[in-house]
Protein backbone atom coordinates (compact mmCIF):
# COMPACT_ATOMS: atom_id res chain seq x y z
CA UNK A 1 0.00 0.00 0.00
CA UNK A 2 2.95 2.27 0.66
CA UNK A 3 4.33 2.11 -2.94
CA UNK A 4 0.76 2.79 -4.18
CA UNK A 5 0.70 6.01 -2.15
CA UNK A 6 4.25 6.64 -3.18
CA UNK A 7 3.25 6.33 -6.50
CA UNK A 8 0.18 8.51 -6.11
CA UNK A 9 1.77 11.33 -4.40
CA UNK A 10 3.99 11.07 -7.30
CA UNK A 11 0.98 11.50 -10.16
CA UNK A 12 -0.38 13.97 -8.64
CA UNK A 13 2.90 16.36 -8.72
CA UNK A 14 3.65 15.40 -12.18
CA UNK A 15 3.11 18.16 -14.38
CA UNK A 16 -0.08 16.47 -15.74
CA UNK A 17 -1.20 16.43 -12.16
CA UNK A 18 -0.31 20.39 -12.20
CA UNK A 19 -1.81 21.16 -15.18
CA UNK A 20 -5.24 19.01 -14.37
CA UNK A 21 -5.47 21.21 -11.19
CA UNK A 22 -4.51 24.67 -12.49
CA UNK A 23 -6.02 25.11 -15.03
CA UNK A 24 -9.78 26.53 -15.82
CA UNK A 25 -11.19 24.02 -18.95
CA UNK A 26 -8.31 21.13 -18.81
CA UNK A 27 -10.56 19.63 -15.81
CA UNK A 28 -14.15 20.26 -16.78
CA UNK A 29 -13.30 19.28 -20.81
CA UNK A 30 -11.72 15.79 -19.64
CA UNK A 31 -14.39 15.53 -17.51
CA UNK A 32 -16.88 15.60 -20.58
CA UNK A 33 -14.98 13.45 -22.99
CA UNK A 34 -14.82 11.28 -19.89
CA UNK A 35 -18.89 11.38 -19.75
CA UNK A 36 -18.45 11.08 -23.98
CA UNK A 37 -16.43 7.84 -23.45
CA UNK A 38 -18.83 6.71 -20.70
CA UNK A 39 -21.60 6.97 -23.31
CA UNK A 40 -20.09 5.10 -26.54
CA UNK A 41 -19.14 2.40 -24.11
CA UNK A 42 -22.39 1.61 -22.26
CA UNK A 43 -24.68 2.15 -25.42
CA UNK A 44 -23.18 -0.27 -27.64
CA UNK A 45 -22.19 -2.49 -24.45
CA UNK A 46 -25.63 -2.47 -23.32
CA UNK A 47 -27.64 -3.06 -26.50
CA UNK A 48 -25.07 -5.79 -27.66
CA UNK A 49 -25.76 -7.64 -24.31
CA UNK A 50 -29.12 -6.90 -24.15
CA UNK A 51 -29.23 -8.64 -28.28
CA UNK A 52 -26.74 -11.74 -26.63
CA UNK A 53 -29.57 -12.16 -24.11
CA UNK A 54 -32.10 -12.43 -26.88
CA UNK A 55 -33.84 -9.23 -27.70
CA UNK A 56 -33.81 -7.98 -31.15
CA UNK A 57 -33.53 -11.41 -32.78
CA UNK A 58 -34.58 -9.52 -36.09
CA UNK A 59 -31.10 -7.95 -35.97
CA UNK A 60 -28.51 -10.69 -36.82
CA UNK A 61 -25.90 -11.08 -34.15
CA UNK A 62 -23.16 -11.10 -36.29
CA UNK A 63 -24.22 -7.28 -38.26
CA UNK A 64 -25.10 -6.31 -34.37
CA UNK A 65 -21.76 -7.21 -33.10
CA UNK A 66 -19.35 -5.93 -35.81
CA UNK A 67 -21.48 -2.67 -35.62
CA UNK A 68 -21.59 -1.74 -31.73
CA UNK A 69 -18.06 -3.54 -30.88
CA UNK A 70 -15.72 -0.93 -32.44
CA UNK A 71 -17.65 1.96 -30.66
CA UNK A 72 -18.01 0.12 -27.24
CA UNK A 73 -13.82 0.23 -27.62
CA UNK A 74 -13.77 3.95 -28.75
CA UNK A 75 -15.38 4.86 -25.51
CA UNK A 76 -13.51 2.59 -23.30
CA UNK A 77 -10.12 3.73 -24.73
CA UNK A 78 -11.77 7.42 -24.06
CA UNK A 79 -12.72 6.42 -21.20
CA UNK A 80 -9.21 5.10 -19.99
CA UNK A 81 -7.41 8.03 -21.55
CA UNK A 82 -9.59 10.47 -19.39
CA UNK A 83 -9.92 8.79 -16.10
CA UNK A 84 -6.13 8.41 -16.29
CA UNK A 85 -5.77 12.46 -16.12
CA UNK A 86 -8.67 13.42 -13.63
CA UNK A 87 -6.94 11.03 -11.56
CA UNK A 88 -3.61 12.65 -12.11
CA UNK A 89 -5.40 15.45 -10.53
CA UNK A 90 -6.12 14.03 -7.02
CA UNK A 91 -4.53 10.72 -7.18
CA UNK A 92 -3.42 10.95 -3.35
CA UNK A 93 -6.69 10.45 -2.05
CA UNK A 94 -8.37 8.66 -4.93
CA UNK A 95 -5.40 6.17 -4.94
CA UNK A 96 -6.87 4.73 -1.19
CA UNK A 97 -10.69 5.45 -1.68
CA UNK A 98 -12.29 2.06 -1.90
CA UNK A 99 -14.79 3.15 -4.19
CA UNK A 100 -12.53 3.64 -6.84
CA UNK A 101 -10.30 0.49 -5.95
CA UNK A 102 -13.92 -1.43 -6.02
CA UNK A 103 -14.70 0.75 -9.70
CA UNK A 104 -11.05 -0.34 -11.45
CA UNK A 105 -11.64 -4.12 -10.00
CA UNK A 106 -14.27 -4.23 -12.02
CA UNK A 107 -13.35 -2.09 -15.08
CA UNK A 108 -10.62 -5.21 -15.02
CA UNK A 109 -13.21 -7.74 -14.72
CA UNK A 110 -15.35 -6.25 -17.46
CA UNK A 111 -12.46 -6.38 -19.62
CA UNK A 112 -11.58 -9.75 -19.24
CA UNK A 113 -14.80 -11.17 -19.54
CA UNK A 114 -15.21 -9.24 -22.86
CA UNK A 115 -11.61 -10.41 -24.09
CA UNK A 116 -12.98 -13.87 -22.88
CA UNK A 117 -16.58 -14.05 -24.20
CA UNK A 118 -14.32 -12.63 -27.49
CA UNK A 119 -12.17 -15.94 -27.27
CA UNK A 120 -15.18 -18.29 -26.73
CA UNK A 121 -17.78 -17.01 -28.67
CA UNK A 122 -16.70 -14.50 -31.88
CA UNK A 123 -16.31 -17.35 -34.55
CA UNK A 124 -19.54 -19.03 -33.41
CA UNK A 125 -22.00 -15.68 -33.16
CA UNK A 126 -23.65 -16.46 -36.11
CA UNK A 127 -24.42 -19.72 -34.26
CA UNK A 128 -26.65 -17.63 -31.55
CA UNK A 129 -29.49 -16.61 -34.27
CA UNK A 130 -30.68 -19.97 -33.12
CA UNK A 131 -28.85 -21.71 -30.48
CA UNK A 132 -27.62 -19.23 -27.65
CA UNK A 133 -25.46 -21.40 -25.27
CA UNK A 134 -26.15 -20.79 -21.47
CA UNK A 135 -22.53 -19.81 -20.42
CA UNK A 136 -22.56 -17.07 -23.13
CA UNK A 137 -25.50 -15.58 -21.86
CA UNK A 138 -24.56 -15.20 -18.16
CA UNK A 139 -21.45 -13.42 -19.83
CA UNK A 140 -23.76 -11.23 -21.25
CA UNK A 141 -25.87 -10.67 -18.09
CA UNK A 142 -22.32 -10.40 -16.11
CA UNK A 143 -21.45 -7.92 -18.20
CA UNK A 144 -24.27 -5.53 -17.98
CA UNK A 145 -24.24 -5.94 -13.87
CA UNK A 146 -20.17 -4.98 -13.89
CA UNK A 147 -20.44 -2.36 -16.63
CA UNK A 148 -23.72 -1.00 -14.95
CA UNK A 149 -21.83 -1.42 -11.68
CA UNK A 150 -18.71 0.76 -12.79
CA UNK A 151 -20.91 3.57 -13.99
CA UNK A 152 -22.64 3.42 -10.59
CA UNK A 153 -19.75 3.89 -8.67
CA UNK A 154 -17.85 6.47 -10.69
CA UNK A 155 -21.07 8.60 -10.15
CA UNK A 156 -20.57 8.00 -6.30
CA UNK A 157 -16.91 8.56 -6.71
CA UNK A 158 -18.32 12.47 -6.46
CA UNK A 159 -20.50 12.05 -3.51
CA UNK A 160 -18.20 10.09 -1.14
Amino acid sequence: MDSLITWAAWLEATALGEQMRSSALLYPVLNLLHLLGLVLLLGPMLLLDARLLGAGRSFPLTAVSRTLTPLAVAGLLLLLGSGACLFAADAGPLAVDRLLQLKLLLIALGIGNALLFRRLWNARLGDWDTYAPLFGRMQAALSLLIWLLVMSLGRLLAYF
